[in-house]
């Protein structure tokens, strides 16, 4: 049997089908119970982030090398000839020669899908600006399948920036393939844009709006907080809402046995750090996990059929 995703770009979790998706949470979970240390061996993976990033960007870079790959790239736009005026055209058409992927993060919205147009090599969204970001959303998806046994059936509160979350709008687009219940917490300027919730409502989503914490803790088997960005801000607006969400110790008296806390990192003001040492903290897990999800993706984009 053939592999769907050999060659492909990875822009959108729109651009994947439940089997796509079946297809690569499959395989990570392979790899991280049998891990196979040559697959893109003498494979140049590029990663250009032109944004900051730690965890994306690493384990990236670690999901390259445990597969026998070799990297290049950079993490900043600083020494490089955008300086000078070079357009991401010119720049993409001269790294797609040099690698056989590429990696990428930009601050514009749309850029990935952009350079794919471009680039003759396969591309993956590390994140485009407030616009999607699907490896992390593969990365959640394999997180809660692994430690709630399924993701149909489930109760889920996405709580914070839904409106400029680039992880919250990529895992919503993959809640569409479950049947899943969404609790949407999140202040009156950062709702989840119409356009993902008439998606949703589509495809027979079933959705609340909320705005306190409390009303849905005790609800849901997977809380999904995220970070207010200061960086998507200006800085009269984001002292006024940056404090809205704190998840401490105290609120977690009455919730389910089985909850499970999730966040893609970094954390700021949202969740404690007590609430590390409490039985629902699953973050840094599922940051962990980050790694063996990529392992997948690289290996799959890189690999006609995978041994």
């Amino acid at each position: 049997m053939g592999n769907p995703l050999f060659q492909r770009d990875i822009l959108s979790i729109k651009d994947l089908s439940l089997t796509d998706i079946r297809t690569i949470l499959d395989t990570a979970s392979r790899l991280k119970k049998q891990p196979m240390q040559n697959l893109i061996r003498d494979k140049l993976v590029a990663h250009c982030f032109f944004e900051p990033s730690t965890r994306t960007r690493l384990s990236f870079e670690s999901a390259t090398l445990r597969l026998g790959g070799k990297t290049l790239g950079f993490s900043s736009d600083e020494g490089l000839s955008i300086q000078k005026g070079e357009t991401l055209s010119d720049t993409m058409k001269v790294i797609s020669a040099y690698a056989d992927l590429i990696v990428m993060r930009h601050p514009v919205e749309g850029s990935a899908r952009f350079a794919a147009e471009i680039a003759d090599i396969p591309i993956i969204n590390a994140g485009d600006g407030a616009n999607q970001h699907p490896s992390q959303a593969l990365v959640d998806l394999f997180t809660i399948e692994e430690c709630q046994g399924r993701v149909d059936g489930l109760s889920i509160g996405l709580v914070g920036d839904l409106k400029f979350g680039r992880t919250i709008h990529s895992f919503a687009e993959a809640c569409m393939f479950f049947d899943v219940r969404l609790y949407l917490v999140a202040p009156d300027m950062l709702v989840l844009p119409d356009y993902i919730c008439d998606a949703l409502k589509k495809r027979g989503v079933r959705f609340s709006f909320h705005q306190k914490l409390e009303e849905v803790i005790p609800k849901v088997d997977i809380l999904y907080l995220t970070r207010i960005q200061a960086e998507r801000f200006g800085a009269h607006d984001y002292p006024r809402i940056q404090n809205q969400y704190h998840l401490t110790p105290a609120l977690l008296n009455k919730v389910k046995p089985n909850l499970k806390i999730l966040h893609p990192l970094p954390r700021v003001h949202e969740i404690d750090i007590e609430v590390d040492q409490t039985p629902y903290a699953h973050y840094f897990t599922q940051a962990s996990n980050g790694v063996f999800v990529r392992e997948a993706l690289l290996a799959l984009l890189l690999n006609e059929q995978l041994p």
